[in-house]
């Protein structure tokens, strides 16, 4: 999906982001970091070491001007997702051991953030230095890639003075929390979507469901993915080039709509299937009802745009 990579514009929203400045992107594929001083930045690190929570963190519109503070003193690694953070990206950066943080931020439900950097696809990954943003790439890339992308940020981030690493606080009953492993065929498919070879995530997840139709995590799963796989390769031109040529032609409207959502345009997109869907024969019906669906999995089922959209959709329906 770096085809789709917008390019970094101004970073601004309702919420402080006021520190936040234009940032230049190669025009396709990863970012190259160039070492850009933030003022203060080198008084303000100092090779410190940083208390924190956890080296991968929450983000949202309440309480992101606290990882800009962060940023002066530890680089800071942005995963903006939809629906689920990227795949294998926490593993990565807690394996540098504090010198990166990670903040995963859903755009879908952080609407202001996602206005602030311009977000037009999802997955995709920002670095802030010393306050200031820099965008890398949109997708899913091979860990060797994503490594080599996170080396040049750390350069970046020597090269600006911030050079503090983050420590973990300790749980209050000094036990580590362990994670169930996940089942085996939802590993092969995380391990899929890192690779970016979407199609086996997609066999994955669906012999998951095959043999447990019960499986919630497999349906978000196979749901998202599957929207990864369809915008795969396109670009937001083509896509809304095509919507407006044909208003009426079923798969250029599902492509937007899918652009939409993986962008946190999600009324938009729920609106124009629905719209599509009142005059549309019953054949056409059946594949927006289905198309629909998907994307209330990505969404995110308790989702308060999700319950209007199904209760719109039920009242077509019936």
């Amino acid at each position: 999906m770096s085809g789709m990579q917008p390019a970094a514009e101004h970073l601004r929203g309702a919420i402080d982001l006021s520190s936040l400045v234009n940032r230049g992107t190669a025009p396709g594929g990863p970012a190259t970091p160039a070492a850009t001083s933030a003022p203060g930045a080198a008084a303000s690190s100092g090779g410190a070491v940083i208390d924190v929570p956890s080296l991968v963190l929450e983000g949202s519109d309440a309480n992101f001007s606290q990882f800009l503070d962060l940023s002066m003193q530890v680089p800071v690694l942005v995963d903006l997702y939809a629906g689920a953070p990227t795949p294998g990206l926490s593993q990565i950066v807690e394996s540098y051991g504090g010198r990166l943080l990670l903040v995963t931020v859903d755009v879908t439900t952080s609407v202001q953030l996602r206005q602030a950097f311009q977000v037009q696809s999802v997955p995709a990954a920002v670095a802030l230095i010393g306050g200031r943003p820099l965008q890398l790439f949109a997708g899913a890339l091979p860990e060797d890639q994503v490594r080599q992308v996170l080396e040049q940020v750390l350069q970046a981030a020597a090269q600006s003075g911030v050079t503090g690493t983050a420590s973990a606080t300790a749980p209050a009953d000094d036990t580590e929390p362990v994670e169930p492993p996940l089942p085996p065929l939802h590993a092969e498919a995380y391990d899929a979507i890192e690779q970016g070879d979407y199609p086996r995530a997609i066999t994955a997840y669906q012999t998951a469901i095959a043999q447990n139709p019960t499986d919630k995590m497999a349906v978000a799963g196979l749901a998202q993915v599957s929207l990864l796989h369809r915008l795969q390769g396109k670009t937001i031109d083509e896509i809304r080039a095509a919507a407006a040529a044909g208003p009426t032609e079923l798969d250029a409207q599902l492509d937007v709509a899918d652009l939409d959502l993986s962008g946190g345009h999600v009324e938009d997109a729920f609106d124009r299937l629905l719209t599509l869907f009142e005059t549309a024969d019953a054949d056409d019906r059946n594949t927006i009802r289905t198309r629909l669906l998907e994307l209330f999995e990505v969404a995110g089922l308790d989702d308060p745009r999700v319950v209007r959209a199904r209760a719109r959709l039920t009242n077509l329906l019936f």
